[in-house]
């Protein structure tokens, strides 16, 4: 049996008592123990995630399945059979910390590849498009699912008002209020990267691709009441089934897919292959098989490993690089940047965080310094000890020029037509397009009359039996209200 000590190491007789003069008497500051265990508790709390705050994680491993050298020399591909380890976060976006895991709302689907070569992160989401492709605005949108400033209450009017501003977003809202906005369990979810990416080789030849992970158990959902019914019973209901799911040892897999696209095709492609509004369509750039991905091991511990796991873009292996997606640019900034306020400079030296192989003595001190801080190793590049440097790789063969210009993407009738696809994909399946009328129109109709009218006249641009449909759906609601 343990010893029970204060943080310092000193044995305490009885962790529940404190020292005061007599049985009534003031307390003494001399209690060490006591003073230590007050000091920490106002202190036990991290900033949340400003997104992504609510999540689930768990341990696993990657497979490679499939040969893609002919297109990428990243070690984790190196050959069929390859094994590398992972841990993985699933989220919510816009709610906070305590906020039920049914919501409306896209899932953030995150891994973290410990590689021979370092930590390639995956931060990806379960919706294969985003409301946005002008970094700018990522800020903006996130405020307008947050609280309004002044009641502190989620509001109608400017979640709908931005997105009648910023029509650009139609093609996301639409995955967001079909019945995959609501999946059933993390485990029931795809992820996508979104963004396009590099693979490369040695020689600098590259492809773009992008990256597509497939529930092996089937992609389900909820109805918009079932999720409100499932919130009601149990908020933490997909935490709760993947932490069981893992623990009784029916381990969940994803089927990993690559869409690859050769910089000569992009003159042809009718998309802009760096919006992330956009979905390059599966009749024009097939999936590719790769790998498989396996979770199966719970976190020991929830707030070292789960919430003190910290991904970004940014985080890339040789054989990987970024694409000149401007959203992505951004990500890799700012991701990087929030672990570096809410967890301290020194976040990678979190053991969840560690890679297996990493040298940086240049970088030096600061908070959470807690691998030793490369001890005697100058923090310069010294010709005392000097480090040794890879062979590099030839550079991608990109060429950019132009003059710095402020510049924004404008709404065409082009952010209209994978919106359209989208619906009448749902048209498909009974009943689909009969729930996402009533997923939109039970929000919606809890904005403004103007709101609501500039909305339909959104909806109508992407078919006009939708927008009339959902015009008279909402008004029957709002006269409930």
């Amino acid at each position: 049996m343990s010893v029970y000590t204060t943080s310092n190491g000193n044995p305490v007789f009885n962790p529940e008592a404190a020292q005061r003069i007599g049985t009534n008497g003031p307390l003494l500051l001399q209690d060490f123990h006591l003073i230590d265990l007050l000091a920490h508790f106002d202190r036990e709390r991290i900033p949340e995630r400003v997104v992504h705050a609510k999540g689930a994680g768990a341990y696993g491993d990657f497979v490679v399945t499939h040969d893609i050298t002919d297109i990428c020399d990243a070690d984790i591909f190196s050959h069929v059979g390859k094994t590398t380890s992972l841990i993985t976060r699933f989220s919510t976006v816009g709610g906070e910390k305590g906020s039920a895991d049914t919501a409306r709302d896209p899932r953030g689907f995150s891994v973290k590849f410990f590689t021979e070569e370092g930590n390639w992160d995956w931060v990806f989401n379960n919706t294969p498009v985003f409301f946005i492709r002008d970094p700018a605005l990522f800020p903006l949108l996130i405020h307008t699912q947050k609280r309004n400033p002044q009641t502190n209450l989620k509001d109608a009017d400017i979640f709908w008002d931005y997105f009648n501003t910023h029509q650009e977003s139609i093609h996301q809202v639409m995955t967001l209020f079909s019945d995959r906005g609501t999946p059933r369990s993390y485990r029931h979810m795809n992820g996508y990267s979104g963004h396009t990416f590099k693979f490369t080789k040695r020689d600098g030849n590259f492809k773009h691709i992008q990256i597509h992970v497939k529930t092996d158990q089937g992609n389900e959902t909820l109805t918009n009441d079932e999720a409100a019914e499932l919130g009601k019973q149990d908020p933490d209901s997909h935490t709760r089934d993947l932490f069981n799911t893992i623990n009784k040892g029916d381990f969940p897999t994803w089927t990993v897919y690559i869409q690859v696209l050769d910089p000569s095709e992009i003159g042809r492609f009718r998309w802009n292959i760096f919006d992330l509004t956009k979905v390059w369509p599966q009749a024009d750039v097939p999936l590719r098989p790769v790998g498989k991905l396996t979770l199966n091991r719970n976190a020991e511990n929830y707030f070292a490993e789960i919430e003190q796991v910290a991904f970004s873009p940014g985080h890339l292996i040789p054989g990987i690089e970024a694409s000149a997606d401007p959203v992505l640019q951004a990500r890799i900034f700012s991701y990087a940047d929030s672990q570096r306020h809410r967890l301290g400079t020194n976040y990678q030296q979190i053991p969840v965080n560690q890679p297996l192989h990493a040298l940086n003595p240049y970088q030096r001190d600061g908070f959470m310094a807690i691998n030793g801080n490369y001890g005697s190793k100058p923090n310069y590049p010294s010709s005392f000890e000097p480090v040794s440097l890879p062979t590099p790789w030839t550079p991608t063969n990109e060429n950019w020029t132009g003059s710095a210009v402020n510049f924004k993407f404008e709404v065409t009738e082009e952010d209209y037509v994978q919106a359209t696809g989208s619906w009448n994909v749902l048209g498909r399946t009974p009943g689909q397009q009969d729930n996402f009328i009533f997923n939109v129109s039970s929000h919606l109709s809890g904005a403004n009359q103007t709101v609501r009218g500039t909305t339909y006249g959104m909806f109508t641009k992407v078919d006009r039996d939708l927008g009339s449909r959902l015009e008279a759906a909402t008004e029957r609601a709002a006269e409930a209200l």
